[in-house]
Parts: C-alpha cells; structure tokens; sequence
C-alpha cells in the first residue's frame, strides 16, 4: 500500500521526467519561438516537483 509521502515521491519523480522531456522538446525539436514555450513550462515542472520535494514528510 502506498502512503502520502510515497505519492509525493513517484509524483515528484513523474514531474522531473515531463520537465526534461519538454527541455529537451524546447531544445532540440523547436528552434523557433514555441522552443522558449517549452522549455519555460518544463523549468515550471521542476519547480512543482521541488514543492512536492519539499512537502515529503510533512504531510
């Protein structure tokens, strides 16, 4: 059985995948303006998942 802070951790685990993924789709896949689009938004996956870092063990 999975408790809240095993959650937290395949959570935070999922958003840095989708994070990368979307760097690296800003990177090398879209050089024109959409490639600053995704990057920003994977810079914002990686910050939710620092939050859901952060909140392992509180909860």
């Amino acid at each position: 059985m999975m408790n809240k802070n095993t959650v937290l951790g395949w959570a935070t685990l999922i958003m840095i995948i989708v994070g990368l993924g979307l760097i690296a789709l800003g990177a090398f896949k879209y050089e024109d303006v959409a490639g600053w689009g995704f990057a920003a938004v994977g810079v914002g996956f990686f910050a939710i998942a620092w939050v859901f870092d952060a909140l392992k063990g509180r909860v």
